[in-house]
């Protein structure tokens, strides 16, 4: 009888652990419109919007600069955890595009591209209901 307190006890006690050692990760959801900042990028291509979606159970991307309303579709379109991973053609250049979510309304990462590599600032727009 004993026993069986002291089995009953220690599993008790594993199953506690166990449940509150368990990493509650909140996955973020990337979805919306994002503000970019890159200061460093060549002229022209140091702000716009980057757009995150869904279509077809897919994620899909577009970009924009400030001062030109041409949206240019993202290409290999990777969300995993945390991290966004996509292509956009620039001026005859493949750029390589890594965000990292770092809460709900911001995002910082890189574009990567033949002269470099250009850090990126993201804030999430905020929708205004009216």
């Amino acid at each position: 009888m004993k026993n069986k307190v002291l089995t009953l006890l220690v599993i008790s006690i594993l199953s506690v652990l166990t449940v509150n050692g368990q990493n509650n990760v909140k996955k973020s959801n990337p979805v919306g419109t994002w503000k970019f900042e890159a200061p460093y990028a060549p002229e022209g291509y140091g702000s716009g919007t980057i757009s995150i979606g869904i279509e077809k159970e897919k994620h899909t991307t577009t970009m924009s600069f400030t001062g030109n309303d041409y949206k240019i579709p993202g290409e290999k379109v990777s969300v995993t955890n945390d991290s966004i991973l996509f292509s956009v053609y620039v001026e005859g250049q493949d750029v390589k595009v890594v965000l990292k979510i770092e809460d709900e309304t911001k995002m910082s990462g890189k574009a990567v591209y033949s002269e470099g590599e250009v850090p990126l600032t993201l804030t999430k727009e905020v929708a205004v209901n009216k």
